[in-house]
């Protein structure tokens, strides 16, 4: 599978929040705990990445997308830039997903590289972010460079109301 990773304008958000939606709902429904339960509605998905594209219209996010060969996304993952005053060189990563067709071709490592170059280009040096604990996620991270602060047991619920803990992560980027 041949993977293209792009960068999303607003525009660009706004024209494909179908496909970004099939994502989600297909994450969710995966059992993938990304803030939201089973049943997830689609006008809910929807309604999330009109959020999301506004974000990015407002410079607040950075959306990244893979596309498959014929073109079609199957995953995603967001850099919130907006930050507080003090934390300038901050960004948190969130929302990367990829759709159960795409797993174990790489889609995801070549999103979190693909975020790591927006961060550089936003003149991000701290990335943070939080994972289901003993998901294929932490192992993804690690690999990546990401370094485990700790975790938080129960501290969100899976799609299905069970309670799960989340895994903080950070990653220092160089200028370079």
């Amino acid at each position: 599978m041949s993977i293209t990773i792009r960068r999303l304008d607003a525009e660009a958000a706004a024209a494909n929040i179908e496909a970004l939606a099939d994502v989600l709902i297909d994450c969710v429904e995966g059992g993938a705990s990304v803030s939201f339960m089973l049943p997830l509605a689609r006008a809910k998905a929807v309604a999330f990445w009109r959020d999301v594209a506004g974000g990015v219209a407002r410079g607040e996010r950075v959306l990244l997308a893979a596309e498959d060969d014929t073109g079609r996304i199957v995953g995603t993952v967001q850099m919130i830039t907006a930050q507080p005053d003090n934390q300038p060189h901050r960004a948190d990563i969130a929302k990367m997903l990829v759709h159960r067709r795409a797993r174990r071709n790489g889609v995801a490592q070549r999103l979190m590289e693909g975020i790591d170059a927006a961060a550089r280009d936003a003149g991000k040096s701290v990335l943070v972010l939080d994972t289901v604990s003993g998901g294929d996620a932490e192992r993804l991270y690690e690999r990546a460079g990401w370094q485990r602060v700790g975790e938080v047991p129960q501290f969100a619920l899976m799609p299905d109301g069970e309670p799960c803990g989340t895994t903080f992560f950070y990653k220092h980027l160089s200028a370079y």
